[in-house]
């Protein structure tokens, strides 16, 4: 893996989605188009109360997206979360993240590749 902080974003979105299909994530952001970010990081990082709320989140919506505060702490922000949570990044643009993780007992979203 090369370092997370030289990669393109299309590279960063590939390696923390091992899971999704191209046509997955086409059709996950096309579903979080409208959302709003619920899940705020800032100049401290990923600490432990920030992923304490990720969690909280991804689980009563598997899809949310993530702000990050310094577009420099972009590519550590989607490491640290995907590396802690599980969760597959299916965006990156601007300095927000778009991450989906299904729901553990009831997942509400299909993605094109569960109905192939």
């Amino acid at each position: 893996m090369p370092d997370i902080d030289d990669m393109t974003r299309g590279e960063l979105v590939r390696e923390h989605s091992p899971e999704l299909t191209g046509k997955d994530r086409r059709d996950l952001r096309g579903r979080g188009h409208d959302l709003h970010p619920v899940v705020l990081v800032g100049d401290a990082g990923v600490s432990d109360g920030v992923v304490d709320q990720f969690e909280q989140q991804i689980e009563a919506h598997e899809l949310i997206k993530v702000k990050v505060h310094a577009k420099s702490m972009i590519a550590e922000t989607a490491h640290s979360l995907h590396e802690a949570t599980g969760a597959q990044l299916a965006q990156s643009i601007g300095n927000v993240l778009l991450f989906y993780k299904p729901h553990p007992e009831d997942p509400a979203i299909e993605l094109p590749s569960d109905s192939s």
